[in-house]
């Protein structure tokens, strides 16, 4: 009898989450409650049940409410203390799980919704973005040697004061893979509305192809550079605690994509996906003196802002100056900007040029570490395309190209072409 941990992300049981694009208004007045999208998730889960296997589910709350939760909170505060918007933002996920729990005893099943502190995940003191130090599954052990599913609120827990606190963005991920860890799963299930993951974001590419197996290594770097279908925080506790995952459509029962530890034939494939991430921007310093503390001083400011550090490249010196380019999330830009014109006259650095229409491709896969010719293959086919590559990143199976944001799409394109016979299992991206 197989243990299955199935995730239901909040795209499952509401309205598909296009928060960030809404008015507060809109946010506001736009929650519905789908009952049969709670029947489907249950009927889901009895034919798992039917089939001999034990089931514990984890919900993420119902399409926009998170957001519409937010919105909630900024009508009253325009910077809501950190604790109280996480109690907040855990109601989202109780309303949840006691829906589902009601939808599977209506299923003729024996259910019991449980909170992340009702089932022992204990995070650290963060509110907002806290990490889960320790999970006591006695209680969910109880439940499932009863016979009863357990349905579990995904992205909170409590401190070890009993503070609630939430897991902070893919915190529902975590749950999810975190108790599959802590019970011994046989395989953690994530339903979405997509097959499972492809070679590339099948919106921007028609040539794209679903996949059967990833390894964790290539899941991780295409979750971190843009593959929305995971996050990269859940995929690096999966490989940490050998969790395999298992990323496939509530809207069919075909397989989809096993995300699982690196097997010898993956390395068959030189690039198993090619990924996109359109929130980047571009920042050039010119004619740095070539002296030793010049680089660390600029860093050090754009760190103690909070401010993410992708991509660096610095040119190599001609008359004892030379160039550093960066890249920073494209909501920082703003303030990166501001921060390096302040270091600017210290460092005697000449100018600072900024450039937000930037986007970032990329190609991963283990089997780049022992075939040749990679790179090339990708520089040729932007070339070919008449697309300029601004700045080049590399990893032991990731290549990354700064190119400008209207060439991506035909990026996309011409990059996936260009390895016909390798592009075969990745990512979908965006």
């Amino acid at each position: 009898m197989s243990l299955i941990v199935m995730k239901f992300g909040g795209d499952a049981l509401g309205d598909k989450g296009k928060g960030a694009s809404k008015s507060s208004a809109e946010m506001l007045s736009g929650a519905r409650f789908h009952a049969e999208k709670f029947r489907h998730m249950s009927r889901i889960a009895r034919e798992r049940r039917d089939r001999g296997d034990r089931v514990l589910i984890v919900v993420s709350a119902m399409g926009d409410t998170t957001n519409r939760l937010l919105a909630m909170a900024a009508q009253l505060h325009p910077d809501p203390p950190a604790r109280e918007l996480d109690m907040l933002m855990t109601t989202g996920e109780q309303q949840a799980i006691a829906l589902m729990a009601i939808a599977l005893e209506a299923e003729g099943l024996d259910a019991r919704s449980f909170t992340g502190p009702q089932v022992g995940i204990v995070t650290e003191s963060i509110f907002g973005k806290a990490r889960i130090r320790e999970i006591n599954p006695a209680k969910l052990r109880a439940a499932l040697e009863a016979g009863s599913i357990p349905v579990v609120a995904g992205f909170q827990g409590a401190t070890m004061d009993n503070e609630l606190t939430t897991l902070g963005r893919g915190g529902s991920d975590i749950t999810a893979v975190a108790l599959a860890a802590a019970l011994g799963a046989d395989i953690c299930e994530f339903y979405k509305d997509v097959d499972g993951v492809f070679t590339t974001d099948p919106r921007m590419c028609r040539s794209a192809r679903k996949i059967d197996r990833i390894s964790y290594d290539e899941m991780l770097e295409l979750a971190s550079i843009g593959a929305a279908v995971l996050h990269s925080r859940s995929v690096e506790f999966a490989k940490n605690y050998n969790v395999r995952l298992h990323v496939r459509s509530y809207l069919h029962d075909r397989p989809g994509t096993i995300v699982t530890a690196e097997e010898p034939e993956m390395e068959d494939i030189v690039v198993r996906g090619v990924a996109y991430n359109r929130e980047e921007s571009k920042i050039t310093i010119a004619e740095v003196p070539d002296t030793p503390g010049v680089a660390a001083e600029l860093f050090e400011k754009i760190a103690e802002a909070n401010i993410i550090v992708d991509m660096v490249i610095q040119s190599a010196p001609h008359g004892g100056r030379n160039s550093i380019s960066f890249t920073v999330p494209r909501p920082d830009h703003e303030k990166a900007m501001r921060i390096t014109r302040a270091c600017m006259e210290s460092m005697g650095a000449s100018a600072v040029v900024g450039d937000n229409k930037v986007a970032k491709l990329s190609i991963v896969g283990v089997g780049m570490r022992s075939h040749p010719n990679v790179a090339a293959r990708m520089f040729r086919a932007l070339a070919d395309a008449g697309i300029n590559i601004q700045m080049i990143a590399t990893s032991e199976i990731k290549l990354s190209c700064i190119i400008d944001e209207a060439e991506l799409e035909k990026g996309i394109q011409v990059v996936h072409d260009a390895f016909p016979d390798q592009v075969s299992e990745a990512a979908v991206v965006g």
